[in-house]
């Protein structure tokens, strides 16, 4: 295969020039945006509306760059996110638009309408096919995600306690995934808690949405519930204490495999164009109800046809860049003691992995690792 084209601008402007939405516009005109026919066809584009709380996700004024560029190309865009499955904002459509509309995003501002990809409740899906699919042979996808006749994806590129970084594929793949796909995408692998550890804070269990938890007031302590643990990580995500560890190494290989095959079934057989902006690089993902300081500088915004490129070209260019002074990737590397893998996501947070995901995806025919990258 041959290497794919990845567009590149940086968020430099000049006074009195345009606005960093003004050239994310152009930036999905040059790299093609315009070469698909949407001429009167639903475009599905795909973005996080980001947790009550968080404030690192993407401002609505760069989806509404991509929703006038498709209107002026005749096309007919909505945002779609699916809902999620733990407890939050998002895990129905009411509550999910309203987290939407409190973040900015509006039919008023965004221009367009918004739909949540998997319905009222996160059962609205379909099964699709994946082919050349090693883990998941039919994907649960939110019904109106594949109703849509031409798919973008418009990713914030950032941090993620268990894939290592959400990019691209993560948006596409568990973005799009209804509550069982997501449910399916999770369920390798499950946690233990140290006994000596655990404070009884609980604060694990208001994350956990499966009833994988037991709290016993006897001893103040948590345990898990392996009928019902589906092996999600939010726990971890939310235990200030390192009381939560996986026991099954392959869990983030697995989970990262599935990610990449529910991403090829979303995007195989039908126009797709994918964007990434690798600004506020929190070390964890939007999902969550905060954000810390980036551990990257802003770095740029990428476009490509090739949704595996994007996210290749999107961690090169992370990797390539210098930690932040005063964030969590910088306070780890000052650690005594903390070992450098010279990598800044696994540095950020050792438990994570995403090299897997890249791996297999270019395996399963997602698209190539090799890529060109043209700055414009």
């Amino acid at each position: 295969m041959e290497p794919a084209k990845v567009y590149f601008t940086n968020f430099r402007t000049e006074a009195f020039g345009d606005g960093l939405p003004t050239k994310l516009k152009k930036l999905a005109l040059h790299a093609g945006l315009g070469t698909i026919d949407l001429d009167g066809k639903f475009v599905a584009i795909k973005l996080h509306f980001g947790e009550l709380g968080n404030i690192s996700y993407l401002r609505p004024n760069y989806a509404r760059a991509i929703v006038d560029a498709v209107k002026e190309l005749g096309g007919k865009p909505f945002l779609t996110d699916s809902n999620t499955l733990y407890p939050g904002s998002r895990k129905n459509a009411l509550e999910h638009l309203e987290c939407a509309w409190q973040n900015g995003f509006t039919p008023l501002t965004v221009g367009c309408p918004l739909l949540i990809g998997d319905g009222l409740k996160g059962t609205d899906d379909v099964e699709v096919p994946v082919a050349g699919g090693e883990y998941v042979k039919a994907a649960k996808i939110g019904r109106a995600v594949m109703d849509a006749d031409v798919f973008v994806s418009l990713t914030h590129f950032k941090g993620h306690e268990l894939t290592g970084f959400g990019g691209t594929i993560k948006n596409i793949g568990m973005g799009c995934a209804s509550r069982a796909g997501k449910k399916e995408q999770h369920s390798n692998g499950q946690p233990s808690i140290s006994v000596e550890a655990c404070r009884g804070c609980m604060k694990c269990l208001s994350e956990c949405a499966n009833n994988g938890l037991v709290f016993h007031e006897e001893t103040r302590k948590m345990t898990v519930d392996a009928q019902h643990c589906v092996g999600c990580g939010r726990c971890l995500g939310a235990c200030n204490f390192d009381a939560i560890n996986f026991e099954n190494d392959a869990a983030n290989a697995d989970l990262n495999r599935r990610m990449a095959e529910y991403t090829k079934a979303v995007v195989d057989g039908r126009p797709q164009f994918h964007l990434s902006l690798v600004v506020d690089v929190s070390p964890h993902c939007d999902c969550h109800g905060e954000n810390d300081t980036p551990i990257l500088p802003n770095l740029g915004m990428f476009a490509s046809f090739d949704p595996l490129a994007l996210d290749q070209a999107c961690v090169d260019a992370c990797l390539a860049a210098a930690p932040l002074p005063g964030s969590k990737l910088a306070d780890n590397l000052a650690e005594p003691g903390f070992v450098d893998v010279c990598d800044h996501f696994t540095n950020s947070t050792p438990e994570s992995e995403w090299r897997t995901c890249l791996e297999h995806a270019e395996k399963i025919g997602l698209g190539t690792r090799a890529y060109e990258l043209i700055a414009i």
